[in-house]
């Protein structure tokens, strides 16, 4: 028989984490034909998660709990907690609803025609509609600046082969970013659209801070776009100070003694140049920091406990 894994991070989920483990239940109860396992994470929740997290896997053995020993971050504790996996294929969906776990038969109707990956993609959003245009601005940025195809409207909410798991497993790094290695890999990928419903309690971890950080990740990760402008404007910058610096000579020695070179020209001249030099500066150091963070090559999280995983499943 087959195995369907399925992953769910969790952080401060109370307010959704039964009703998630609810419906993955029932929809799972439309597959009898396949073996599952119910992984989730708990990346050091401060509300009662850990608790009903006990509870649901002291009732179900095939729920597998993982609980961090700090928070970790989203992104790399994620990441750990769906490399946990064990099934022939895995799913991945957020616990606040906005990835309806309704289409889990629909991604594995796509797998079983064939499909390695097959991704959840959004074709609207009842989230705050200046929130969803940022997020489609952002997805067309990528896109225009990634050396591999990007997908715009993908989160990573799908399904993952095992063939394609083992690979991200093997290469993913400090700082994995799914959606582009994906892409470099070079699979093909089969799409399920759906439209985001809005997050049914609580409200997201995210703030403006965390969202920058992944957007320079993202940038970091998919392209040396980036360097290469600054290298560009730093070169073009370089030629209009040479000429605007050869200007100012020339009338300074036809006009020796009327002509005031002036304060405020030099001034505002450094100020720019500054500023361009500061940029790129901040620039190449977050290209720095990546390799810095891959060098160190430290876990993705460190645990506290495991709850239903076998013997030979424990780290």
């Amino acid at each position: 028989m087959k195995k369907i894994s399925l992953f769910t991070p969790c952080y401060n989920e109370e307010g959704n984490l039964y009703d998630m483990y609810t419906r993955v239940t029932e929809v799972m109860k439309t597959l009898p034909q396949y073996e599952y396992e119910y992984v989730l994470i708990d990346n050091c929740s401060t509300d009662k998660t850990p608790e009903i997290l006990r509870k649901i896997a002291a009732e179900d053995k095939r729920v597998k709990v993982i609980f961090n020993l700090k928070n970790f971050g989203p992104s790399r504790s994620g990441s750990h907690g769906f490399f946990q996996t064990s099934g022939d294929v895995s799913i991945c969906f957020a616990c606040d609803f906005q990835d309806p776990p309704e289409l889990i038969p629909e991604f594995v109707k796509k797998w079983e025609q064939g499909a390695k990956v097959v991704w959840g993609k959004k074709e609207g959003s009842d989230e705050n509609k200046i929130m969803y245009a940022i997020r489609c601005l952002y997805y067309k940025i990528i896109k225009g600046m990634a050396e591999n195809e990007q997908y715009e409207n993908v989160t990573g909410f799908g399904l993952y082969d095992k063939e394609v798991l083992d690979l991200l497993r093997k290469y993913a790094g400090p700082t994995p970013n799914f959606r582009n290695m994906i892409s470099e890999f070079g699979y093909s990928i089969e799409f399920v659209m759906y439209h985001q419903p809005k997050r049914k309690s609580g409200h997201s971890s995210y703030n403006l801070f965390k969202y920058m950080n992944v957007a320079l990740n993202d940038m970091v990760n998919t392209s040396k776009l980036p360097l290469r402008v600054a290298t560009f404007i730093g070169a073009i910058v370089a030629v209009i100070s040479f000429l605007i610096a050869l200007y100012y000579l020339i009338l300074k020695l036809i006009f020796w003694e009327s002509y005031d070179i002036g304060m405020a020209t030099l001034v505002i001249g450094l100020f720019f140049i500054g500023a361009v030099q500061i940029m790129f500066v901040g620039i190449v150091g977050e290209y720095v920091g990546e390799i810095l963070t891959r060098m160190n090559d430290r876990p993705l999280v460190i645990e506290r406990e495991r709850l239903n995983f076998d013997e030979d499943e424990e780290q």
